[in-house]
């Protein structure tokens, strides 16, 4: 087994469940990691038979254009889309950082993390 990762993707989006945030948005980033067999790809140095990180960017491009209200159903979103393209995937794991939340208060970022398939039992 091998990980396949992109870390520090960065966005400006409008997810949110506040008006201020759907109106003015917000940075984001993204971590993904998607966990599976690439010992082909090792041997025979082909694309095919292992992650394209840039079709895993292309997916959270997509979505972060989408707005929706909440972080965990953006993630589950992306790791739909993930399994679709590779569904041999044995874990996927995708963080989603919002920098300066909307709360009232000095914070850096709020985080969720989803985890494929524990999440999902």
């Amino acid at each position: 087994m091998g990980k396949v990762s992109l870390e520090g993707i960065e966005f400006h989006a409008y997810h949110g469940v506040f008006s201020e945030e759907n109106k003015l948005g917000n940075r984001f980033t993204v971590d993904i990691h998607v966990e599976t067999d690439f010992r082909q790809a090792m041997l025979h140095d082909t694309l095919k038979d292992t992650v394209d990180y840039a079709k895993i960017y292309q997916i959270a491009k997509s979505h972060m254009l989408e707005p929706v209200k909440l972080l965990e159903h953006l993630a589950h979103l992306m790791i739909k889309d993930i399994l679709k393209i590779y569904p041999a995937s044995k874990q996927i794991s995708i963080t989603i950082k919002k920098h300066n939340p909307s709360i009232g208060g000095v914070v850096n970022y709020s985080v969720i993390t989803v985890n494929y398939p524990e999440d999902y039992d």
